[in-house]
């Protein structure tokens, strides 16, 4: 195990390699490549001499041509080598997944291949997570491979996680044989019914030749667009089978056109320069507008760059979704930050008094805008008289007009959009009696922690402070990942967010148990950053057992595991909806410090108010992965709460408001 730590952590340290593919297998054979690069030489044993392939061009249905480029350095390689070679050249460096029967000749393959960082989980569901922290941080597909049947369905909320996020992932899944499949085989499942749903696309490779177009295929469109997952279902006998003839990759010009609004890029084209002047010009007339950004906008590296021109050009005060956090840096004093059912009472307020809302790469989902019918009744009023309105910025045409009716949109990437955008929009100073509203409101509903019912109890909310206090003096970046419920509430809130993609957390389904692996996704990403997890206790009880994943192989992550016996969400809800009955709601935690100093992981507890500094700088100066349990304060609120049904003006900003008490 020790030794198996040291690997990995060199791999963090070093580029992983990106040369030829190593097979392991025993007899030399020269295979000729595309390029005018030297031929690449490959071992191999019991291989078939290759039959060419004559023709370049299949027949079509339609009695067309689908014309295709060959490549012969392919010829000779096995399903599961191919694989690797096509994730090499894809410069894929880290895979988190978990073997089984029928993906075995791809694990066969990545045996003697040493391009990648591979991952072991304790459960498929984590690999998901994990390679949703990597993508989330790096920019690029997380890539999961798992097998048939379980190893495929336990993937199914990780991949609906990701489309809701839109989270590039490229997942490669084992299937039984191509004569087995229908025929209920062991670890048989209908993966492509099951996952249509939850994926941008999803395919089965049925023939050899076809692998490599279908890899490229899926990495295309996993970036395409708004990005999201994508799974193919790899046959064992396809992934074990030798080529023996070159493989057909189709050309950009043929490639597949798939019936997907997501991948259309034609429509609107015309109009969009138009559109953008129309933009420009609400713009310029607004005297009170305000900026709704979402994830959109961290999108491209550039993002936060161009969101912050114009909101400097134009003095527009930023709100955020809560996924859009960090595209906007909170220490200016124009961020109202997170917007929304837990956002700050000046963003609420903001939102519905502004006469122009430009929402950039956000989807109006129903936690971020309140009532539909009544949010932002400024701006539609001034939309009529064209003095004002909303205005959308947006690369998923599905989202446009969906949630919310706009005067204006803009389809395509927001960062070019906007880039086009700034020349047409006119520098304003100031806004006095806009701005002054706003610092008057900010004065007024200030986000603060709810007081502990005694001096002795642990507030959550102080601890995040604290915490965001001392990581803001690390030389090093800090990424938080957050489970889902109050602590994650809290974590948006309560920490000073300034840097793009530093907060990842599970935002459209609200996945419990996302923050650990996402963490240990995270730190492979970016091994030079401080990767901290702060979660709750309910929620790292569903992923717990991969604690063992980040000891093995010595992934540096901070755990902070806020305690309070406690759904602390749910009973939030309870106490208001449903007159405290709290059905199923607490239960019976293990010991964290002992279960995870039984994983290998330092851990310590924290029970004492005078001991939060002291144990925090101990959380984040550790060598190596460490966790640090919190026993914080129970039933303590998240403030404000603008409850289903209300408009976003219409929040309980008061504890007094549900009650706190513990039946």
């Amino acid at each position: 195990m020790i030794a198996k730590k040291k690997k990995f952590q060199e791999s963090l340290k070093s580029p992983v390699q990106s040369s030829g593919l190593h097979t392991g297998l025993s007899k030399t054979v020269q295979i000729a490549d595309l390029s005018s690069k030297p031929a690449k030489v490959f071992e191999m044993k019991h291989r078939v001499v290759p039959v060419p392939l004559l023709e370049s061009s299949v027949s079509t249905k339609s009695g067309g041509k689908l014309e295709y480029a060959l490549d012969r350095s392919l010829m000779g390689m096995t399903g599961g080598q191919i694989l690797c070679e096509m994730l090499r050249r894809q410069k894929v460096d880290s895979i988190f997944g978990y073997p089984g029967g029928a993906i075995l000749p791809v694990f066969d393959a990545l045996h003697s291949c040493s391009h990648f960082r591979f991952v072991l989980p304790r459960h498929e569901q984590g690999a998901g997570h994990m390679a949703q922290g990597y993508a989330r941080t790096s920019r690029k597909p997380g890539v999961v491979l798992t097998t048939s049947g379980p190893g495929a369905t336990n993937l199914i909320t990780p991949l609906q996680d990701a489309l809701k996020d839109g989270t590039p992932l490229v997942v490669l899944t084992g299937e039984v044989p191509t004569y087995a499949m229908g025929t209920d085989a062991f670890q048989e499942a209908d993966v492509i019914g099951i996952t249509g749903p939850c994926t941008k696309w999803n395919t089965v490779v049925r023939d050899i030749r076809d692998l490599a177009t279908q890899i490229n295929d899926a990495f295309r469109i996993a970036m395409s667009g708004r990005p999201g997952p994508v799974l193919v279902a790899l046959p064992k006998d396809v992934t074990s089978a030798v080529l023996e003839a070159p493989a057909r990759l189709a050309s950009t010009q043929c490639l597949p056109k798939l019936d997907n609004p997501i991948l259309r890029s034609d429509a609107l084209k015309a109009n969009r320069s138009a559109s953008i002047k129309r933009c420009a010009d609400l713009i310029n007339k607004a005297q009170r507008p305000v900026i709704y950004a979402g994830n959109g906008v961290l999108s491209c590296a550039e993002g936060p760059k161009v969101l912050a021109q114009l909101a400097e050009t134009a003095c527009i005060p930023v709100a955020t979704s809560l996924l859009g956090i960090g595209c906007f840096d909170e220490h200016d004093p124009k961020s109202l930050q997170m917007l929304g059912m837990h956002g700050t009472a000046y963003a609420n307020k903001a939102i519905q008094a502004a006469d122009l809302v430009i929402a950039l790469g956000a989807r109006f989902d129903d936690r971020a805008i309140g009532d539909p019918d009544r949010f932002a009744p400024v701006a539609k009023a001034a939309g009529k008289d064209q003095r004002g309105g909303i205005i959308h910025f947006e690369i998923h045409p599905p989202h446009i007009n969906k949630a919310i009716q706009c005067n204006e949109f803009v389809r395509g990437d927001v960062t070019a959009s906007l880039t086009e955008l700034l020349p047409h929009v006119r520098k304003v100073e100031s806004r006095p009696q806009w701005m002054g509203q706003i610092s008057e409101w900010k004065k007024t509903f200030p986000i603060k922690p709810t007081p502990p019912k005694q001096v002795t109890k642990i507030s959550p909310e102080c601890v995040i402070m604290l915490l965001s206090d001392l990581t803001e003096k690390l030389s090093k970046r800090t990424i938080i990942t957050t489970g889902v419920g109050s602590h994650q509430m809290w974590a948006a809130q309560f920490f000073q967010w300034s840097v793009s993609r530093s907060l990842i957390t599970s935002g459209g389904l609200g996945t419990m148990g996302f923050g650990l692996p996402a963490a240990i996704g995270a730190q492979v990403a970016r091994p030079d950053a401080m990767v901290i997890d702060i979660d709750g206790d309910a929620s790292l009880s569903m992923s717990i057992q991969e604690m063992a994943v980040a000891a093995e192989l010595g992934i540096n992550i901070k755990i902070l595991v806020l305690n309070n016996n406690e759904q602390g969400m749910v009973t939030q809800w309870q106490a208001l909806d449903y007159d405290k009955r709290y059905s199923h709601t607490h239960q019976r935690n293990p010991d964290f410090v002992k279960v995870a100093d039984g994983m290998g992981i330092k851990a310590q507890r924290l029970d004492a108010v005078s001991d939060i500094a002291n144990k925090l700088e101990w959380l984040i100066r550790s060598e190596g992965p460490a966790l640090l349990e919190v026993k914080v304060d129970e039933k303590v609120p998240v403030l404000p709460w603008v409850t289903p049904g209300k408009a976003l003006d219409e929040m309980i900003i008061n504890a007094s408001q549900i009650g706190t008490t513990r039946n």
